[in-house]
Formats: C-alpha cells, sequence, structure tokens
C-alpha cells in the first residue's frame, strides 16, 4: 500500500472520513445492542471466509449476509456499525489501511441501504410481530441492490486510482461480481426471517447455509482450475511434440481474447473462447511428427492429413462439458469465409463466430512465429496479410476488431522469432 498515489490516498481519507462522520453523528438510543453483537460476530466470521468466483483474482465476502441482515434488524444506524466492524476482520490483518477502508465502506453500504429500506418504508422488526419477512421483501430488495451498488462503486474508485485495475476490466467483470453479491445479500432476508422465531440464535444458525453456499462457490472454481490445468497439459503436449508452435497456443488465446472485448463480447464468452484458443490445435497430437516438422512443401496425403486434426481436436476434448461454444471454435477455426477452409467448407455466417475469431488470432500468431517450413513475418508484414485476405478468408469484422485491439495491447512474439521474407498468397500450408 506504500506504492499508492496521492489521489488513492485522499479517496482513502474521505471514504473513511465519511464513514466515521456519519456513525458520530448518529444517535444510538433506540439501538438493540444484543443483536448488534451478535450480527457483529457473524459479519466477522463470514467476512473472514471469503469465497472465489471465476473472475481472475476476485472473492465475494459472505458478510454482504449479515450486513443486509442487520439493514432490516437495526436499521441505518446499526448497519453502519456492523459494516464499520470489518476493521478487525481476521481477512486483512496485514494491511491496517485495507481494513479501514474496508469497514468504512461497507459502514456507508449500510447506511445508504438502511436510508434507502427507511424510504421504502421497510419497518424494522419488534419482538412479537407476525408476518413481519412478507411485509419487507420489497424494501430489502432496494435496499439490496444500493447496498451492492454503492459497495462495489466505492471498490471501483479505489482500484481505479490505484491503478489495479482499468474502467474497461471493472466495467466487464462487474456483472458477474454483482450477482454474487446480491445472492449472499439474499441470504440477510433468511437471517432477519430467523431473527423472528430464533433470536441471536440465528446467527448461529444461518452459519450452515451460508457456509454450504461458500463451499459451492469454492467447488465450482477449483474445478474450472482443474480443468484450466488439463488444458494447459494438452497444449503442453501439443507443444513438446512440435518445438516450432512452443507458447503459439497461449498467443492465440491471448489473441482471441483481444478480439472479443474488442467486438464487446459477454464475459462469460470470453471465457469459454480463452479455453478454446488453448486448446485449438490440441487435434495435432494426432498428426505425425514428420509431418508437423516437414520443411517442405506437403504432399496431398499429407496435407489431408493436417486438415484432419480440428476434427480430432473436437473428438479429444468434447467431453469436457464447461467448453460448450468453444467446441464449434475448436472444430471450424480453418474454414474460410469464401467457403474454400475445412474441414468442412463452411462459407459466410455458417461458420461459428468463435472459430472465425479464432481463425484471425491463429493466423496472425503463425505468420509472425518460426515455422519448420519459414522464417516470421513482421507484425507489419502479418497485418497487412489479414487485411488483403479480409473478406474472403476472414470475417472483415473480426480482422478490424482484432487490428486495433493490436494497436492499443501490442503483440508478444516469440522470443525465437526471426523475421523472414514475407509471401503473398495464403495464409495456410500447403
Amino acid at each position: 500500500m506504500l506504492g499508492l498515489s496521492g489521489a488513492a490516498w485522499a479517496y482513502i481519507c474521505v471514504v473513511a472520513a465519511s464513514a466515521a462522520g456519519l456513525i458520530a453523528a448518529s444517535a444510538f438510543d433506540s439501538l438493540d445492542w444484543g443483536t448488534l453483537a451478535g450480527l457483529v460476530v457473524l459479519f466477522l466470521i463470514c467476512d473472514s471466509l471469503p469465497a472465489r468466483l471465476n473472475v481472475e483474482g476476485a472473492r465475494v465476502s459472505l458478510s454482504f449476509a449479515a450486513s443486509l441482515a442487520s439493514v432490516v434488524l437495526l436499521g441505518a444506524v446499526g448497519a453502519a456499525l456492523v459494516g464499520a466492524s470489518a476493521v478487525a476482520t481476521g481477512q486483512r490483518l496485514s494491511a491496517p489501511v485495507k481494513r479501514v477502508f474496508n469497514g468504512a465502506q461497507f459502514a456507508l453500504s449500510g447506511y445508504t441501504a438502511g436510508m434507502v429500506f427507511d424510504l421504502l418504508d421497510g419497518d424494522l422488526f419488534h419482538p412479537g410481530q407476525v408476518g413481519w419477512v412478507g411485509q419487507v421483501i420489497g424494501p430489502f430488495l432496494g435496499a439490496l441492490v444500493v447496498f451492492v451498488t454503492v459497495n462495489l462503486a466505492l471498490m471501483a474508485g479505489i482500484l481505479l486510482l490505484s491503478g489495479q485495475a482499468s474502467a474497461e476490466e471493472l466495467l466487464r467483470e462487474s456483472g458477474q461480481l454483482a450477482v454474487g453479491c446480491l445472492g449472499y445479500g439474499m441470504l440477510g432476508l433468511l437471517i432477519a426471517g430467523l431473527w423472528e422465531s430464533a433470536g441471536s440464535l440465528s446467527a448461529v444458525l444461518v452459519l450452515l447455509p451460508v457456509l454450504i453456499a461458500r463451499w459451492a462457490f469454492q467447488q465450482t472454481h477449483e474445478q474450472r482450475r482443474a480443468y484450466a490445468a488439463t488444458l494447459a497439459a494438452l497444449c503442453q503436449a501439443v507443444e513438446t511434440k512440435d518445438p516450432y508452435t512452443r507458447g503459439h497456443s497461449e498467443r492465440v488465446s491471448r489473441g482471441a481474447v483481444m478480439i472479443a472485448r474488442q467486438i464487446g463480447m459477454r464475459a462469460d464468452r470470453v471465457d469459454a473462447l480463452r479455453f478454446a484458443g488453448m486448446v485449438h490445435d490440441v487435434g495435432k497430437l494426432g498428426i505425425p511428427t514428420k509431418i508437423l516438422q516437414k520443411t517442405g512443401k506437403l504432399t496431398d496425403e499429407e496435407f489431408t492429413e493436417i486438415q484432419l486434426h480440428p476434427m480430432r481436436g473436437l473428438q479429444i476434448v468434447q467431453e469436457i462439458g464447461f467448453l460448450d461454444e468453444a467446441l464449434a471454435g475448436i472444430m471450424h477455426h480453418h474454414e474460410r469465409l469464401d467457403g474454400r477452409g475445412y474441414p468442412l467448407g463452411l462459407a459466410g455466417e455458417e461458420i461459428p463466430e468463435f472459430a472465425r475469431v479464432i481463425g484471425v488470432a491463429d493466423a496472425f500468431d503463425a505468420m509472425t512465429s518460426n515455422r519448420s517450413y519459414r522464417g516470421a513475418w513482421s507484425l507489419e508484414e502479418a497485418a497487412e496479410e489479414l487485411r488483403r485476405c479480409s473478406g474472403t478468408h476472414f470475417d472483415p469484422v473480426v480482422v478490424d476488431a482484432f487490428l486495433s485491439a493490436l494497436e492499443r495491447h501490442g503483440w508478444n512474439r516469440p522470443e525465437s522469432a526471426s523475421t523472414g521474407q514475407g509471401q503473398g498468397g495464403s495464409v495456410d500450408r500447403k
């Protein structure tokens, strides 16, 4: 945290001072201190057990449930106090400034949500009330949306000012984060409903469903990690067989993601496309090494073997369920817009979007890498070849998106790439 900019430090100070000012100016006479204590304990336990999301490096705190319960059980002031207790969470003991910011962030989110709950005529729980939960569902949902919005907005501010994320990355990943936060926040209504009959014991009872929810998130995350490790092993096997393609799968995956983000593809599809790029050439495991590493022109029989690798790749990975749409990308990434590609000779819109995206990234990396049959082209030569083949070989929209992304992000060429003599003609080898 010592590397924070002046603007980031100022932002943290403003957020912390705002939270402290709100709490200091509030009246605590009507607070139920027993309920407050129970919710603080629940909050701290939950906040110390964050759940991983599939967004890289992202976690969602289970404490959203306790915070939202405090909104409807204690009101704005109580919710602010529960949120402020995040300064004592066990998750961030090594970074005091993070604990302070997190406490202020939760306090402001809770206070704002509590005010919205009150404005929507939400009725705080009182002992002896009957049917109370049904009466507060509407105000609770309004408070939940506001809580998550304020929380994520405050977090986005510090991430932007500290340089830990760009606006583009935040917009791309905010949807999944918001869904996770809203899901955990809904458990707050469960806590509040249990409080009607079980009192502070509900803080203990609700831990079971909360921990089960965390376990489910964790299992999904671990499953995807296992899938990714499996796909990486397959890529390694291909690159071991053909040293000239070392790093190719990773670069094609990155290039496909660059295109996908440039054209505004949904985050879940971008994720699937990333995996498709990683394993698009896995079918080459079934091609004899002497063909893959041949330095001269391929015979018709040898080229037929090459043309079979997309179908062989599909056969290898088709049982990996989460790939879904990515399978079509693997199968058809060598189709051409004019129908002269392989393996099925699809044309135009018949070619799946994933395949059109991977095809451009694959061709560009192939051209700018050393191969057994030629040296690497320069980035400029490869870009010009994409433009030349746009509309016949490649989808013009995809080519334009890739070239625009290339200008913004650049391209990591293989370290061993030595620029060879550019050539006209098809980018496919024959």
